[in-house]
């Protein structure tokens, strides 16, 4: 069950099962405003992972919104009252309506919007999610690098048996991204399985393969590029 820490209180909740809206609030259309809609996103996948049906709502201006298509985030639905319990996903300090809120730290550096967007995707992931994010020219080279290296492992591995998601594994991909939204705990799992000498290349690419519906990094897209 995902646990989520509710930024009025300061307290752990768990969101128990049942129709849950993550309502995500921007201002301006920069990394910031990004981040909150990336944030909403995951936040969304994870509860659907667990079973959860979710719907994703938010007013965005235009060019956020093709900005974050970019990004590979599904397009939230119109702002409009619906039902189900609402987690509200915003920036620190900012107002919100009654209800939980999911607070997601600024990103402070400059806005490139030449940066491969699967690069920003993961530099903006990289972070827990209520720490700010500093966005500059290493940390997307070092993001880009990390997917360059990730494809092209996955695409290798995807030739090899197929075998199951170590159970071990799995459990720990779920508990990291159920604890708070864990992301940071999930990458670091996954540079584990990387390295891991005990591990076939088959249950290498099954547990890439599953966890990237959480991450959203298409890390399967160079299967079958070289043949």
């Amino acid at each position: 069950m995902l646990r989520i820490v509710d930024a009025r209180s300061g307290e752990p909740l768990d969101v128990r099962p049942g129709l849950i809206r993550v309502h995500a609030h921007v201002t301006g259309s920069g990394p910031s405003a990004l981040r909150v809609l990336l944030v909403a996103d995951v936040l969304a996948r994870a509860l659907e992972l667990g079973g959860t049906p979710v719907s994703t709502v938010a007013a965005l201006p235009a060019g956020l919104r093709a900005r974050a298509g970019e990004l590979g985030i599904r397009p939230p639905e119109p702002d409009a009252p619906g039902v189900g319990r609402v987690l509200h996903v915003l920036g620190a300090g900012s107002g919100a309506p009654e209800g939980v809120r999911v607070e997601v730290g600024p990103v402070t550096g400059p806005d490139d919007p030449t940066a491969p967007p699967s690069a920003l995707r993961l530099a903006l992931l990289a972070r827990p999610r209520r720490q700010p994010v500093e966005l500059g020219p290493a940390a997307l080279t070092e993001a880009q690098d990390t997917l360059g290296r990730w494809r092209g492992a996955v695409a290798h591995w995807a030739t090899r048996p197929s075998r199951a998601v170590p159970e071990p594994v799995r459990e720990a991909l779920r508990a990291a991204w159920e604890d708070d939204l864990d992301v940071p705990a999930v990458l670091e799992e996954l540079r584990r399985v990387e390295s891991a000498e005990d591990l076939p290349d088959g249950a290498r690419f099954e547990t890439y393969a599953y966890a990237d519906r959480l991450l959203g990094l298409e890390l399967t897209r160079e299967i079958g590029a070289g043949t």
